[in-house]
């Protein structure tokens, strides 16, 4: 790990729980953050938080019309991004049979769809001064899943694929791409940033009740410390050759590893089936 001169961030979603703490951190490390709110409100308290390094525009990222045009104006008020970390997101619930494709477009907007348009928005800029580091943040969701979380999961497993691609596609121009998968964390994700589906089909009672009231007993208790997770991702930015995947937390840990063994042992146990069907 090698120590930085104050660069500047790009952090979505500073208004709570991990864009929150990113940003403080990043401005407790000297560094100056451009980070996006929800309102003007939000943009006026966050200012506040450190004149003259924390600056905000009201920006959703959902509305790719928009990123394409403050991103170029951020650019040439503020000088190139070195970071841009697109924590954005949101939590769905809801068994894929109970919940609407609506739904699944929405999650898929914000998670997805959003942190690929910031990606294209600040690329050409990282790429012309050979220089970058794109921190996604995605979730254990994007390796282990359960039931009740379709949407949530597919999301972000989608962003983790895109982030992997696109660190092989952009490594000869100097930039660095980090895939961050949080466990279980003390943030609003299971309580009231998570969107829920209304149950209508009783057959999944017996499944899906006990996860829900689980999720939602636990809520405000969990392990995981953002402020901890924060100092991870300075880390991770601070060093040379950083991970194209980190999870984050003793729960992700555990529970990626077990799905890894899991898979490894089924591959074995269908490896004829899978190499029967080649040509011979």
């Amino acid at each position: 790990m090698i120590q930085t001169s104050p660069k500047t961030f790009l952090i979505t979603g500073v208004n709570s729980g991990f864009g929150k703490a990113f940003a403080a951190a990043a401005l407790a490390d000297g560094h100056t953050v451009i980070g996006t709110v929800r309102n003007e409100d939000n943009r006026v308290a966050f200012e506040s938080t450190m004149l003259g390094r924390a600056h905000a525009v009201v920006l959703d990222v959902t509305d790719f019309d928009a990123i394409r045009k403050s991103i170029p104006q951020l650019l040439a008020t503020h000088g190139h991004i070195d970071v841009l970390v697109n924590n954005a997101g949101y939590g769905h619930e809801g068994t894929l049979e109970e919940s609407s494709l609506a739904e699944m477009q929405r999650q898929f907007d914000v998670n997805v769809f959003g942190a690929v348009a910031m990606i294209k928005a600040v690329l050409p800029s990282m790429r012309t001064h050979r220089s970058g580091h794109i921190i996604n943040i995605t979730s254990m969701g994007g390796f282990i899943t359960m039931p009740g979380i379709a949407y949530y999961c597919g999301s972000k497993f989608a962003l983790e694929g895109i982030s992997e691609v696109l660190g092989k596609e952009v490594s000869g121009f100097g930039i660095k791409v980090t895939a961050v998968a949080p466990g279980s964390f003390r943030t609003d994700w299971a309580g009231r940033s998570m969107v829920r589906s209304d149950r209508t089909v009783p057959d999944y009672d017996a499944l899906f009740e006990p996860i829900r009231k689980a999720r939602q007993a636990k809520s405000g208790a969990q392990a995981g410390d953002p402020a901890k997770a924060a100092q991870a991702l300075l880390t991770i930015f601070k060093d040379k050759k950083p991970p194209a995947h980190l999870l984050l937390g003793k729960d992700a840990l555990d529970l990626v590893r077990g799905k890894l063994a899991a898979m490894s042992k089924e591959i074995d146990a269908w490896e004829m089936v899978t190499r029967s069907t080649d040509h011979d």
